[in-house]
Formats: C-alpha cells, structure tokens, sequence
C-alpha cells in the first residue's frame, strides 16, 4: 500500500486495486469478509489499514498455492524440487536483450 502512495505522489497513475497474494486461507477470509473479528491484538492496526483498503477497493487479496508463493523461498522450509524451480526463475530469469560489447 505504501508504494502506490509513492508512486501516486510521483504522479503515476494508478488504475484499478493492487493485487495482493497469500497462501493462508484464513487470513484472506479475515481480511476480506468485514464480519470477520481479530484474535490477536498485536496485529490490529495493520489488520485494520488492510479491512479498510481492502473495502475501499484499494487492495485486492488473492490466494496463491504455496507452490508458486516466491516468498515462500525464504520464509519457509520447501521440498527440493518446488525450492529449486522458484529459486531458478528468481535467480536466472532473463529479461531485455543481450548486450553486445
């Protein structure tokens, strides 16, 4: 959310919500349904910014499989070969053309 402020305040215009992905079933139905109460009082604020951007269609939650969560290769232990095939798209991804020096 704080960088679509930043990019808002540099004057690019934003069009539509941002995405935002999770793998946690239940705090996407927590931070998406507004009938939805908070266990943990530690998280409130950020809870509360997320329900409201969420509301004010600044913020789409969607649900990504643990399978394909980029994150998930630093946060939590994966089976080889789901590490190796995120980590080589992250690591050896291509992008532009080739220099020619």
């Amino acid at each position: 959310m704080e960088y679509r402020y930043a990019l808002r305040m540099l004057g690019v215009e934003i069009d539509g919500p941002c995405q935002m992905f999770g793998d946690n079933n239940s705090v996407i139905l927590n931070t998406t349904l507004p009938s939805s109460q908070l266990k943990k009082k530690h998280n409130s604020v950020a809870y509360h910014a997320v329900q409201e951007a969420i509301a004010g269609n600044i913020v789409k939650f969607n649900h990504i499989r643990s399978e394909e969560n980029y994150a998930d290769v630093m946060t939590k232990p994966l089976p080889a070969m789901t590490f190796h095939r995120l980590i080589r798209t992250l690591l050896f991804a291509r992008t532009g053309t080739p220099s020619q020096g």
